[in-house]
């Protein structure tokens, strides 16, 4: 039987505004996580790797806690609050040190207190504190003896860490099935960022996908507003789904979180070997559409297009629907379209068929050979157009990269093919190779004359 290391879980829990994501970033050494002077930024649950010394852990960062919540977004972050506490080891309850403990914080400590995981108390932003004797108050929470911690400065960290993971076996091993595990290759995750307009249903799509409420779904535009990255896997094929905060056109995003959340949902797109672009069917397709299009194209991304909504809309709408894509994403020609309903399941089961088609065509190997000949056909059957008196000739082709495939035509006198014909030859090359669903770049490259210099002598 082969084994596996499982990472100790630890969870970041706390009302909001006391820096659960300062700490995550400081554990993590990245700045995943959105940190801004603004209450209730974080929303969804978000992973990150840590390690400290020789021992690798996995931390959470959570949303504003509020146990007591009864309607509206908040309930949302509470319920993905209590998932991270049930599936962590330890849980670390971060509380603000300035502002000392208030009503909220009782709440958590009480339930905390109830579900039987093991809480290390942390009090944040103590730095510049002359003694510990503001601490005192916090041990009527009855969870212990309270860490002074500064997740800004670091100061108390890796302490309040060690202690966190001391009572946890570094690396638990479990036994796994089959003899040979640890010794299988490591499969190639795709990549999967879902990037849309905002309430388009992309959170939604995630859920229906994982086959649970990973990330809030809520009826409330903008209510992603970080870059959440989610591992899954489905039959036997790695992906790491990535929830983006929805974009809006550029005059509408006044606040500071939305400006960061945008970043975050560009770099996500750029990071990305396969990007899905969700489409509101009842809405219709909006130049803010063919504006995330068009950068995911530019980032040169393979892309699926999924028309969502699609059960809500009668025939007549999906008709119109059909024809607003065919007149505003005709440049998106190559990609995939899918009619599906994130909601009810509906044609969701054929993304991922659609997304492991387009990663494959993006990393597709052309031979040579091959391509000459499809290069060849193609000219047979229309040659490029004269400049003057000089036809272009074409010689042969060769691949110049991949993701996307790079397709590099050498020959004489190609600066004067014009576009029309580089895309009747893109079309040639595509139809040859299968490759629906990725960006192809098609270039020529002219031969040096060397005769050229001595006769203008």
């Amino acid at each position: 039987m082969a084994e596996l290391r499982f990472k100790p879980v630890v969870a970041l829990v706390g009302r909001t505004n006391v820096g659960k994501s300062t700490l995550f970033n400081r554990l993590t050494r990245s700045r995943a996580a959105l940190v801004a002077n603004i209450s209730g930024l974080t929303r969804d649950r978000h992973y990150g790797e840590g390690r400290m010394g020789d021992h690798p852990f996995i931390v959470v960062d959570t949303g504003g806690f509020e146990p007591v919540a009864t309607r509206g977004i908040l309930v949302e972050m509470a319920r993905q609050t209590e998932q991270a506490i049930a599936e962590s080891d330890v849980v670390v309850f971060l509380v603000d040190g300035r502002d000392g403990i208030n009503a909220h914080d009782h709440e958590i400590a009480r339930l905390l207190r109830k579900s039987g995981q093991r809480v290390m108390l942390a009090v944040n932003k103590t730095e510049g504190m002359r003694d510990h004797a503001e601490l005192a108050q916090f041990h009527e929470l009855g969870l212990g003896e309270p860490h002074a911690v500064s997740a800004a400065h670091g100061d108390g960290v890796a302490d309040l860490i060690e202690e966190a993971l001391a009572s946890l076996v570094p690396g638990e091993i479990r036994e796994a099935e089959g003899e040979n595990a640890a010794d299988e290759p490591l499969v190639h995750r795709i990549k999967l960022a879902i990037a849309g307009r905002p309430n388009v249903g992309k959170s939604t799509l995630i859920n229906t996908l994982v086959g649970e409420e990973r990330v809030i779904a809520y009826d409330l535009p903008g209510t992603t507003r970080d870059a959440i990255e989610i591992e899954f896997e489905r039959n036997g094929k790695r992906y790491t789904l990535i929830d983006t905060a929805g974009l809006r056109r550029r005059g509408k995003v006044f606040e500071t979180v939305e400006k960061f959340s945008v970043i975050k949902t560009l770099q996500a797109i750029e990071a990305a070997n396969v990007v899905l672009l969700l489409i509101d069917a009842e809405a219709g397709i909006s130049d803010q559409d063919a504006h995330i299009a068009g950068f995911a194209l530019e980032a040169g991304r393979a892309l699926v297009v999924g028309l969502n909504k699609w059960d809500a809309v009668n025939h007549e709408q999906r008709e119109w629907a059909q024809r607003e894509y065919d007149r505003k994403l005709r440049f998106l020609s190559f990609a995939r379209v899918l009619h599906l309903s994130a909601l009810n399941g509906q044609g969701v089961g054929a993304v991922l068929q659609a997304v492991d088609a387009a990663h494959a065509a993006a990393f597709a190997k052309l031979s040579t050979p091959k391509l000459t000949r499809t290069l060849q056909a193609a000219v047979e059957q229309q040659q490029p157009p004269r400049k003057g008196i000089f036809r272009p000739k074409m010689r042969y082709a060769h691949q110049g990269g991949q993701n996307p495939p790079r397709i590099i035509i050498h020959g004489n006198a190609l600066d004067a093919i014009p576009d029309s014909y580089r895309r009747y030859l893109e079309g040639q090359f595509r139809e040859a190779f299968k490759l629906a669903g990725t960006p192809l770049s098609v270039e020529f490259k002219s031969s040096h004359n060397p005769y050229l210099k001595e006769e203008a002598s």
